[in-house]
């Protein structure tokens, strides 16, 4: 009875080096197809909102406020509130996110409340940013009275990308080589040592692409920000420039802005000078000093330098009302004006351009950094 021969052991293997190669070519003509697709669906949005918009961007609609007739509106308040917002957002956020990463990678050790801690980490990393804003809005607006402003937007932003940071900076410090931790402690180096001059800095590029995304996130965000009660149309900026016009009401109004003491006379200080105008409506000149004014009268001056510079300290502007841009273009597509529309479709290429912008700067800083390891 014949019995089947079997092949050679080396010719098995080497089919098995002809499937692990047409799985890597198959895996790259899928990762190639992917890529090709997403950009293709980029391209399409970036063309549709060129034809939109495209003619709308230009330096009087970035440099313009707000505006019930579209062909006037702008969007220079919603951009400084989303630059502010971004700033206080990354000041929160990233500091402690690499620190909660640090302490779970490096120093926690192996117990079931870091199970418990990095199982929330990673499920509040998929939670819906609304619930971020129902979260904000209970916490910071009315338990803590922060009001509806840029501290509580950054502080909600924060929170929603926190978990992002964490998980990718673990990701980077789990992927730096052990060798380095120990030829670090093998030549007297602590343990903070170790991880500050050497771990630290060869996940830094990891660390950054996790930053960049959260704040790539961060920027796009709406729903967390309407739910905190961001305003959608604001005709002041947060921060104020040098003789930019500024009133100052002369007299006390309750909630219902009705004058509480009509009829008296109140000395106020005017340093720059103006124009008070009196209840009845008539104007007078004021020499810089001091001014014996009615209540109910209004003053128009200009603000000095000196103002100007404190109004740009956080002190002064984290307390503001704000919007952003995702809310601005929320509001012109609400509108019944159809030319509305180009003015948002204008915003989305000003945040498309923002968002790219900030995902560059990371690739090219990732670049750097990697190239400035030495192992």
């Amino acid at each position: 009875m014949a019995h089947a021969t079997q092949p050679p052991r080396s010719l098995t293997g080497s089919a098995r080096v002809r499937q692990r190669k047409r799985a890597d070519s198959a895996f790259i003509l899928w990762g190639i197809l992917a890529t090709a697709l997403g950009l293709i669906v980029l391209s399409a949005v970036v063309l549709v909102l060129l034809h939109d918009g495209g003619a709308r961007l230009n330096w009087d609609f970035l440099t313009s406020f707000p505006s019930r007739k579209p062909q006037a509106a702008g969007l220079i308040a919603a951009l400084i509130g989303s630059l502010l917002v971004i700033i206080t957002t990354a000041v929160i956020a990233i500091p402690l996110g690499i620190a909660a990463a640090i302490y779970l990678e490096e120093y926690a050790p192996k117990s079931a409340l870091k199970d418990a801690v990095e199982i929330a980490v990673n499920n509040l990393a998929a939670v819906p940013s609304i619930v971020y804003g129902l979260l904000a809005l209970g916490l910071f607006v009315y338990q803590l009275h922060l009001g509806r402003s840029i501290a509580t937007a950054g502080l909600t932003l924060a929170l929603l990308i926190l978990p992002i940071i964490i998980v990718a900076t673990r990701e980077a410090l789990r992927s730096t080589p052990a060798t380095i931790r120990e030829a670090a402690l093998a030549l007297g180096a602590t343990k903070w040592q170790a991880t500050q001059d050497h771990v630290l800095p060869a996940a830094m590029p990891g660390v950054v692409t996790g930053i960049i995304i959260g704040l790539s996130r961060a920027m796009g965000e709406s729903a967390p920000l309407i739910t905190i009660g961001a305003l959608s149309f604001v005709a002041f900026l947060p921060v104020s420039l040098p003789q930019e016009p500024q009133y100052l009401q002369i007299g006390r109004y309750d909630a219902q802005q009705t004058l509480q003491n009509p009829g008296e006379t109140v000395s106020v200080r005017v340093p720059r000078g103006g124009v008070a105008i009196l209840p009845d409506g008539s104007e007078r000149a004021i020499a810089p000093g001091s001014a014996d004014l009615p209540t109910g009268s209004q003053v128009r001056t200009t603000l000095g330098l000196a103002g100007a510079a404190a109004s740009w300290s956080p002190s002064s502007w984290l307390g503001e009302s704000f919007s952003v841009l995702p809310i601005q273009m929320f509001n012109w597509t609400s509108r019944p004006n159809p030319a509305f529309r180009a003015n948002a479709a204008a915003a989305g290429l000003a945040l498309l351009a923002i968002t790219l912008l900030l995902n560059g700067g990371a690739v090219w800083l990732r670049y750097r950094l990697r190239r400035s390891l030495r192992w």
